[in-house]
């Protein structure tokens, strides 16, 4: 660095935005006092600003439509001392409209880095880095797991079908323990090295890229870890919530998690003050997104990652703790940037009236705009693991299916609700069907054709459980089998897996590859028939492509008359069912088999 300069962040940006303001943060010793000069044609210091700490600095620049990438050369000036800083102004390699974010056509593999392949055993410990005992036997302990173990098998998971990654967090967690998950972001601007370098982040893209694959990065604006740097050195008085409690060592106050106070008409501000302002644990610092300056970093973040990296995707963790004025900020700045984005928000709420309120696009009765284009399906996720798991009756079991998609009239875009069967922090979808692989295959096929974007967490496909331990996130988060030299069982080498786990394997990579080019799953039109004997069908269709696919919780082959699908029309169409590829006559009678019958007139 450069004189008294520790670092300045961004640490470089680009012309050819739409918004021409920067903001720079600069960190250093008493650097609150410099003053400042920079001569660059396009580029002008609009305003100086100075922190509560001395040893901050904001630099208010503008860039118009004339400046040229090239080297900025600020000069400071503190007492007699003077420096220089060299910051880059670099062109964009794409055009706005062709950051092209994830939608309904993609299925999304959501990896736990740590816990999927070790390529690079080198970097497990870093001995500058505050916890360095990686061990494989302990679940909360870091394991290995890099972004070189993803890039090796990226044709693993272009071969099953998946067209998305999304990977928990990235960045550098310097944290005394269990930090191998990536929530407690300690500098957002650095790769954890103990997963590798920008540069490797920036092949995965790349080469993800190549295959068809698109990248989206999961980033965290509620909370930061409390090893971050800015910690010991806090710019302002209010850079985080309950600052003074932190800094005079008194017992901090922790959100209540009473989310749905961001719609509560009656909700009081004393739950909504400590949905908010309450840290989520004591070691997340809870940022406070009401000081326009921490909401400038944040939104330049992740401008700067998209760019960087050229992600196809943001998930934003915890999405309705953060200050939900700043949270639609967030998004419109983002969409604004990257007009055929794509972001999806974490709201973890079971009820559609609340996962629904975040979605861009909702009649929101207190006109509240989030720019948000999708939300996570919770409640439909729910909805499915009850239902399958349900003795059919005239209020349970199937017939949850039916009515929950019939609260799709409330989602602006239901395609954009992205729906899983689990993700890192639920048990497993194989452990909450009850180990029962034929309701797990109707949960998935159910998933991956409904109107919605799936997401599919790594080892889904072998049928990974968490059933000695439920609700255990070290467990839920188990290394994936052949991630490691030495590994008996190596799923990308189809070695040492069950007949169950091979067979299921084979399953949802014929449905994933059939969905890969199913025009009908992407965008078609939906129709759907109240259960009958046990089974519920649901059709889907786009122009000449027709999918029709009945799950049956009936222990034994039944025969259904399909004359109650009539308006479908299905006699016109050559049909074939997917796991067969047998050609099927769908008219007058049709044998239906326990679980999944998937057919489409496509083949």
């Amino acid at each position: 660095m450069s004189g008294q300069i520790e670092r300045i962040e961004p640490p470089h940006w680009w012309i050819g935005f739409e918004q021409q303001n920067l903001q720079l943060l600069v960190h250093g010793n008493n650097i609150s006092k410099a003053e400042v000069e920079l001569k660059y044609p396009g580029v002008s210091i609009q305003d100086i600003r100075q922190a509560d700490s001395p040893n901050y600095l904001f630099l208010d620049l503008k860039i118009d439509t004339s400046a040229k990438p090239g080297e900025l050369k600020f000069k400071f000036q503190l007492g007699k001392d003077k420096f220089s800083y060299k910051y880059e102004l670099k062109s964009r390699k794409l055009s706005a409209k062709e950051y092209k974010g994830f939608d309904s056509s993609d299925v999304i593999y959501l990896i736990t880095p740590d816990r999927f392949a070790n390529a690079n055993p080198e970097n497990d410990i870093i001995d500058n880095l505050k916890e360095t005992n990686p061990d494989r036997n302990d679940d909360y302990a870091r394991h290995g797991g890099d972004i070189q173990g993803i890039i090796e098998h990226l044709d693993y998971i272009e071969q099953m079908g998946f067209t998305a990654i999304w990977s928990s967090p990235l960045l550098i967690n310097d944290m005394p323990k269990a930090s191998y998950h990536g929530y407690a972001i300690t500098d957002y601007y650095q790769v954890d090295p103990r997963f590798g370098t920008l540069k490797d982040y920036k092949t995965l893209s790349q080469k993800a890229k190549d295959r068809g694959i698109k990248l989206i990065m999961d980033m965290v604006a509620n909370h930061c870890g409390s090893e971050h740097w800015w910690m010991q050195d806090l710019p302002f008085e209010d850079w985080v919530n309950a600052q003074e409690a932190f800094e005079n060592d008194k017992k901090l106050p922790t959100s209540n998690h009473r989310r749905t106070t961001n719609q509560d008409l009656y909700a009081s501000e004393y739950d909504s003050s400590k949905m908010t302002e309450g840290w989520f644990v004591p070691t997340m610092p809870d940022l406070n997104q009401q000081n326009p300056f921490m909401a400038k970093y944040l939104i330049q973040n992740s401008i700067w990652w998209i760019e960087t990296l050229q992600l196809g995707g943001i998930r934003q963790d915890t999405y309705p703790y953060p200050d939900k004025d700043f949270m639609s900020d967030w998004a419109k700045a983002i969409m604004r940037e990257y007009p055929n984005f794509n972001i999806v928000g974490e709201e973890w709420s079971t009820n559609p009236l609340i996962a629904g309120y975040w979605q861009s696009g909702q009649n929101t009765v207190d006109g509240y705009k989030s720019h948000l284009k999708s939300s996570m399906d919770f409640p439909m996720q729910q909805t499915i693991v009850e239902a399958l798991n349900e003795d059919e009756s005239w209020g349970t079991g199937l017939v949850k299916i039916y009515e929950g998609l019939a609260n799709d009239f409330y989602y602006p875009r239901p395609t954009d609700m992205m729906l899983f069967p689990d993700n890192h922090d639920m048990d497993r979808i194989f452990t909450q069907l009850h180990e029962d692989i034929t309701k797990t295959e109707m949960a998935l096929a159910l998933i991956l054709t409904m109107p919605r974007t799936p997401q599919i967490y790594y080892g889904t496909e072998i049928l990974m459980d968490n059933s000695a331990k439920p609700g255990d996130h070290g467990l839920i988060r188990t290394d994936f089998p052949g991630g490691w030299a030495g590994d008996k069982v190596n799923v990308f080498q189809n070695k040492g897996l069950s007949d169950q786990q091979q067979d299921f394997k084979l399953f949802l990579k014929t449905l994933l590859n059939f969905r890969k080019t199913s025009n009908a799953i992407h965008h078609g039109q939906t129709k759907h028939f109240a259960p009958f004997e046990n089974t519920y069908a649901l059709y889907r269709q786009a122009g000449d492509e027709a999918v029709l696919l009945l799950i049956s919780k009936n222990e034994n082959p039944i025969e259904i008359d399909l004359d109650r699908f009539e308006e479908l029309n299905l006699e016109a169409q050559k049909w074939a069912e997917l796991f067969t590829s047998n050609s099927v006559e769908l008219s007058g009678k049709l044998t239906v088999k326990p679980g999944v019958n998937l057919f489409s007139d496509k083949f």
